[in-house]
């Protein structure tokens, strides 16, 4: 008798399993979901949406593990959850794409001065990574968003910062913006 193959859940199943109170379930179903790869981004990104702050936070590390840069602009969305644990696993996402997430972390603190959380989280995602080559362009983002006040130079050295990354061709261009 030959074994049958389990059918493969769809990624609608798997997102629901996220909101499970067993952590087995929702660890399990994480996995899969991660296995999928990029396949799996669009389901994921509309779980970032969740009201259940678990599914949410099961998917901001699925699509940090995932690591696909279209998934960026969604988890730089994402660091403003009202939830920090989410807030913290976008960050991390963010921090794992490496320059493949700048643009649009960059882009948002261009559009968005006032965010508190926004500016939170990219100073954790540019203090992580401002090394090496991409030092010369962090830096004075850095500055800024260690500033007690940063007001209006939060806009213009992320614009700045951008400019010189997309001038010199160190930035994919994986985004229309």
């Amino acid at each position: 008798m030959a074994l049958k193959k389990s059918p493969e859940k769809s990624d609608e199943a798997l997102v629901e399993a996220l909101s499970s109170k067993t952590d087995e379930v929702r660890v399990k179903a994480r996995h899969s979901l991660v296995t999928k790869g990029k396949a799996a981004v669009p389901s994921l990104v509309e779980a970032l949406k969740n009201r259940d702050e678990l599914v949410r936070w099961e998917a901001a590390k699925a699509l940090g593990e995932i690591g696909a840069p279209e998934a960026a602009p969604f988890l730089v969305k994402a660091l403003e959850d009202e939830e920090f644990d989410v807030r913290w696993l976008a960050a991390m996402g963010l921090i794992t794409m490496n320059i493949k997430g700048l643009k649009p972390l960059l882009h948002a603190l261009m559009e968005q001065e006032d965010s508190v959380w926004l500016r939170e989280g990219a100073h954790h995602v540019i203090h992580d990574l401002n090394k090496g080559e991409l030092r010369r362009y962090l830096t004075p983002v850095l500055r800024v968003l260690e500033d007690s006040k940063p007001g209006a130079e939060v806009p213009q050295a992320a614009f700045h910062a951008l400019e010189m990354l997309e001038k010199e061709k160190k930035i994919p261009d994986l985004w229309k913006h």
